[in-house]
């Protein structure tokens, strides 16, 4: 219990770290947001009187005070660009990012444990070779560059899709998942990548223990061995990857949402940033960092969970 309570006083002092940090950082730049939404050739009293109106004037540890127990409450803050409240702003926006990434994290999990079971049981040394070689090669394209090459091929040469005609779920739920499918595959098949190179080598490690030995002087069938045993003992580690991997996913969308066009968080973010919209920016940064600190937490729980090795404390 006394481990449990440490992980989750460790979690808030993470979000604190982050929230400080993230906000004193935009804070500090030097480029002052009343200036880039009025233009270089605004007056001198025109820019004092906005950064009045938006409370730039006022103290930095006041406005942070002010903020953070805003966000505390589930108040995000108001926009500097367009004057509306940064909730109403992100409602849309993360049900996009969120379909994508649970999009992403199925053809994960559909593509991984298939591939990693065969990769695990194949006994030809030179299939072997060629299948890690391969592997290796997909784990080291990074998502986006996929995504580009989706766009062309897929999308442009082939014709299976038109980049850039999103859809949205509420006009047409089912156009949209077929429209997200090929940015999901941009970043489920180097995350499945990377587990099938955890579960080929776990599986091969138990491959080797004395409970195999002991079930294959039985009779057991090989096919029986790997499914029924070896596949159980195998698949913890790689469970935990893959939960870790829906924090890693979230991040990946949003690159990928400027590849395909997509209208989510990652584009605001992004957009926002390029505007100094800051209050957009520090809800997004914060919220972002809320679902990894949590998933890893999580993640780390379940392995605790899972094996009885580990205890809670």
């Amino acid at each position: 219990m006394k481990t449990l309570f440490s992980k989750c006083a460790a979690l808030i002092i993470t979000l604190f770290l982050v929230s400080a940090l993230a906000f004193f950082a935009f804070a500090l730049i030097p480029a002052d947001p009343a200036t880039t939404m009025l233009g270089s050739e605004a007056t001198p009293e025109a820019v004092a009187a906005l950064r009045a109106q938006l409370g730039l004037d006022r103290p930095l540890a006041a406005r942070y005070f002010e903020w953070l127990t805003g966000f505390l409450r589930g108040d995000l803050g108001e926009s500097y660009l367009y004057r509306m409240e940064v909730g109403q702003m992100l409602s849309g926006k993360i049900a996009v990012s969120a379909l994508l990434t649970m999009l992403s994290f199925l053809l994960t999990v559909a593509l991984a444990i298939p591939l990693g079971v065969l990769a695990g049981s194949v006994r030809n040394r030179y299939l072997d070779a060629a299948a890690v070689g391969l592997n290796q090669l997909v784990m080291s394209v990074p998502p986006f560059f996929l995504g580009i090459l989706a766009c062309y091929g897929l999308g442009i040469v082939l014709k299976w899709f038109t980049p850039g005609a999103y859809v949205s779920p509420e006009k047409d739920f089912w156009g949209c998942v077929r429209y997200l499918i090929f940015p999901a595959l941009s970043i489920a098949i180097p995350r499945s990548a990377m587990a099938v190179k955890l579960l080929r080598g776990s599986i091969r490690d138990q491959l080797g223990q004395d409970y195999v030995r002991t079930a294959r002087s039985r009779g057991a069938s090989e096919t029986s061995i790997l499914l029924r045993q070896v596949l159980r003992n195998a698949l913890l580690p790689v469970i935990t990857f893959l939960a870790v991997s829906l924090a890693e996913i979230m991040t990946m969308s949003i690159l990928i949402e400027q590849v395909f066009s997509i209208p989510g968080v990652g584009q605001l973010l992004l957009s926002s940033v390029s505007n100094r919209d800051y209050p957009v920016v520090l809800a997004i940064v914060m919220l972002l960092a809320a679902w990894i600190v949590t998933i890893h937490f999580l993640a780390d729980l379940l392995t605790r969970l899972a094996d009885p090795r580990v205890r809670l404390g």
